[in-house]
């Protein structure tokens, strides 16, 4: 009997507010997602939880599979997806890349003026030299994403993608082989990889936040990526 407090509070807690009805939507079931990053997937408020809403499906997608599988490490995003299908990730992928939402302003850069200048160059022509693609030859001439399973690089914030870069150099983020982003973040030294993402963060959002459908030529590097669920629509 000692626990029936606990077990009613738990009870209670997990009740709807009274008088609301209860809609059987991807937008009810992915309250989990949205408790972290943020409403509709807009970002979480930390700096770590990304925007998730209207990136390709099929990079969220692969993400999903990523978590679940072990190639990205987060134990809480593990179990949350530990016992869901492809065809159900697929689903939560969708629903996210369909939300057209604002982003908010980014945040003026407070860096070395020289640093930032490295940081453009690094983003929008890379360093042939060291084998560096530049990030738009991927990720698009507007850095906004390229369908289906690149994303867009604008409104993160510096320390995700600071985060981010060095979980590929260190093997802590991995992909399907060709693993194209591990191999570019290898190749970064540490101040390059500050730069680009000082760069980036600070770079404001274009009116067409959209990922583009395809690259106006191809790809400078070859990445690997997760086939969509047998019999289900491509993003």
């Amino acid at each position: 009997m000692k626990f029936l407090p606990a077990l009613l509070l738990f009870g209670a807690a997990a009740l709807p507010a009274a008088g609301a009805p209860f809609e059987d939507s991807m937008a009810q079931r992915t309250q989990a997602c949205t408790s972290c990053h943020g409403a509709e997937g807009r970002a979480g408020p930390d700096g770590y939880y990304p925007r998730i809403a209207g990136k390709p499906a099929g990079y969220l997608y692969n993400q999903l599979l990523h978590f679940r599988d072990g190639r990205r490490h987060y134990g809480l995003m593990t179990r949350l997806l530990d016992t869901l299908s492809d065809d159900y990730l697929l689903q939560i992928a969708t629903h996210f890349a369909s939300l057209d939402v604002p982003y908010p302003t980014p945040t003026p850069a407070r860096a070395d003026p020289a640093l930032l200048e490295r940081g453009r160059t690094l983003a929008l022509q890379g360093d042939a030299a060291r084998d560096i693609p530049s990030c738009a030859g991927c990720h698009g001439a507007a850095l906004t994403g390229v369908l289906p399973n690149t994303p867009g690089l604008l409104g993160l914030p510096r320390d995700y993608l600071n985060a981010q870069l060095g979980a590929w150099r260190g093997g802590q983020r991995q992909a399907h082989a060709p693993d194209c982003m591990a191999q570019i973040a290898r190749r970064l030294t540490p101040e390059d990889l500050s730069a680009v993402t000082a760069w980036l963060a600070s770079q404001p959002l274009p009116p067409d936040t959209r990922p583009v459908a395809r690259l106006a030529q191809p790809a400078p590097i070859a990445c690997g990526s997760a086939a969509l669920p047998a019999g289900r629509p491509g993003p």
